[in-house]
Parts: structure tokens; C-alpha cells; sequence
């Protein structure tokens, strides 16, 4: 569900619909950018400026400073908007320079994202099928171990889990259709058998108790309106019910589990099968980034947390390649 923003009504307002304009050509969302320049919208209208070549470092500086953001992330976040934005009026000429001058604050006690084993995988998926009813949503089990299930064997964002239809299910093939993600791209996505019998279980279930399911309807429904998907927002809420009655030992220095960890340890889970296979990891990084959806493999890397089990792949790997040279250099 996208935040309702108000109307842009300052005198930059113009320039800030075209910069939007230019990137959603793009094929970007830009949903959280769009949020940001709304702020400083408001800012300025608040400031009373009346012109888009009065706005000053020390106004953008008061503004930034003005705004309750205490995380570094967060401040950095609203910084770079900005500074985009800026960027681009410069080049379109709108601008003769940037007011903004301000650095990106130094990021501190940024921690790792928590990976789950296979092993803890089961047990979510477990103890998630065991979740009770409510008035307002049967079948809670059912439906977000199912959500679960895609998120980590498959490396898929919540929403485009939560998005999916009947008929994005290619049973023959095994494949699904992911229809217009970010940066509004659509990917078809191979499974297997495994979790092709769960989804064929999942919809036998969700039928004997809904009835039968339009090819067009979401899975992932509660209440009386079938053609409103689940909110990803309420899929994460469950993760974080969840979690905590699993007893993970969260290590020193690790985030702790978060819904986006499902995808990130389908990353570091699939390096790691590669490495174990023998597989050039380089080699297949750019098949990696397009089953995620990613524009590029640099946004993948992202995902690659490096890990002790990782570590121990590679320096087998290493020694493995290196043994007979070390051996003719010592004889």
C-alpha cells in the first residue's frame, strides 16, 4: 500500500513533478523519493519561498536539521534525494549551482542481516502453519507459511509474493509469471517439484474452504473482498510475531530478523550451493540477479553477505588450486 501524499504546492513544485516525471519514465517507482520531496515541499511552502533560485544552503540545511531523523540511514536517505534532485536541476539548466553542501553522516553500528539455515527455514514455516484464526482472516497459517515459503525458496520480494494470482502459475513448466516490480519489470521465475507440490497442497486446501479459485484472484486473501491481495505490511507484522517464539540465537553484531531476511539468505544460501558444486560463482552472478529481478548485478551483491561457511568454501577452494603450485615450488 502506497502512503497518500498531498499535492505539491510550493514554488518548486514544477520542478519536482518533472524530476519525478523523469524517473518514472524510467521505469522507477520512486515512491520513497517522491515522499521525501513532499517534505521539502511543505518545508518550503512553510518558508514562504517565492522563487526556486531562493532557496539557500542554510535552508536546506534548517530543513534537514529540522526533521526528527536521528538514524544516520534515515538522514542520509532524505540527504540524497535532495541532492539528486539538486544534481538534476543543474544539468537541465533550471539551476546554476547546488545550495546543498551539507555531507552524508557517518554511518555507525550497521549490522549484518540475519541469515536462516535451512533447518531454522522448517521451523518458521512450522510453527507459522500452526498460527490460529481470527474473525477477520481464516486459514492465517495456511496462507503466510505459504508467503514464507516463496520468500525463501525462491528469493521473492513480499509484495510480489503477496501479489501473486492463480493464473501466474505455470504448472507444466513450473514456472511463475512476476508481473511489474520494481522498476516495472516483469520476470518469469522457474520452482521445483518441492515447492510446486506445496503450492498445488496450498490451493487444494484454500479451495475446500473458500471455494473455488478464479484464475485472476489473488492467493493471498482474507476477508469478504477476494480480489484484494493480502497487504504486505500485514505479512510482515506476522514475521515479527513470529520470530521471537522461535528461540533464534540473534549473534553479536547481527540485525535481528526481519522479512527481507528470507530473501537474503535465498542470496547467500544459493552462493553458497555454487560454491559447494563447483560452480564459478562470478559466472552465474548475472543469472542470480536476474532471477531477483535486479537491473544489475551490482544490486545483487548487496544480498551477499559474506559468512563463515562461505569463508570455508572459498579457502577449500583456494587451497585446492594452490596445493600442486605449492608443492612444485617446495620440492
Amino acid at each position: 500500500m502506497r502512503r497518500q501524499r498531498r499535492v505539491l504546492q510550493s514554488t518548486a513544485a514544477g520542478a519536482m513533478r518533472d524530476f519525478l516525471d523523469y524517473h518514472h519514465a524510467l521505469g522507477k517507482r520512486f515512491d520513497n523519493e517522491a515522499w521525501a520531496l513532499n517534505l521539502f515541499d511543505r518545508y518550503l511552502v512553510e518558508q514562504k519561498v517565492e522563487a526556486l533560485t531562493a532557496i539557500t544552503s542554510l535552508m536546506v540545511e534548517n530543513f534537514l536539521s529540522s526533521r526528527p531523523r536521528k538514524v544516520a540511514k534515515s538522514f542520509n536517505h532524505l540527504l540524497g534525494v535532495l541532492r539528486r534532485w539538486f544534481d538534476w536541476l543543474v544539468v537541465q539548466e533550471r539551476l546554476g549551482q547546488s545550495p546543498l553542501h551539507l555531507e552524508p553522516r557517518r554511518l555507525t553500528g550497521v549490522r549484518s542481516p540475519f541469515l536462516l539455515e535451512p533447518e531454522q527455514a522448517r521451523r518458521l514455516l512450522a510453527f507459522t502453519t500452526q498460527l490460529p484464526d481470527n474473525p477477520q482472516a481464516h486459514q492465517r497459517g495456511l496462507v503466510y507459511s505459504m508467503i514464507f515459503a516463496l520468500c525463501y525458496g525462491l528469493g521473492l520480494r513480499v509484495s510480489e509474493a503477496a501479489r501473486l494470482r492463480l493464473q501466474d502459475i505455470d504448472w507444466d513448466r513450473c514456472v511463475l509469471t512476476i508481473h511489474q516490480t520494481k522498476f516495472a519489470k516483469s520476470r518469469l521465475v522457474p520452482f521445483g517439484p518441492k515447492l510446486a507440490a506445496r503450492l498445488k497442497d496450498y490451493v487444494k486446501q484454500r479451495e475446500a474452504h473458500v471455494g473455488r479459485l478464479e484464475p485472476e484472484q489473488p492467493l493471498f486473501w482474507f476477508g469478504r473482498d477476494k480480489n484484494r491481495s493480502v497487504s504486505s505490511h500485514t505479512v510482515s507484522r506476522t514475521f515479527h510475531e513470529v520470530w521471537p517464539k522461535l528461540g533464534l540465537n540473534v549473534p553479536s553484531g547481527v540485525a535481528v530478523p526481519r522479512l527481507h531476511c528470507l530473501r537474503h539468505s535465498f542470496a547467500v544460501g544459493t552462493l553458497l550451493r555454487w560454491y559447494r558444486e563447483g560452480i564459478q560463482p562470478q559466472d552465474r552472478l548475472l543469472h542470480l540477479s536476474t532471477f531477483m529481478g535486479h537491473a544489475h548485478p551490482s544490486s545483487t551483491a548487496v544480498y551477499l553477505t559474506i559468512t563463515a561457511d562461505l569463508l570455508k568454501e572459498a579457502n577449500q577452494r583456494f587451497e585446492r588450486f594452490a596445493s600442486p603450485l605449492l608443492k612444485g615450488v617446495i620440492s
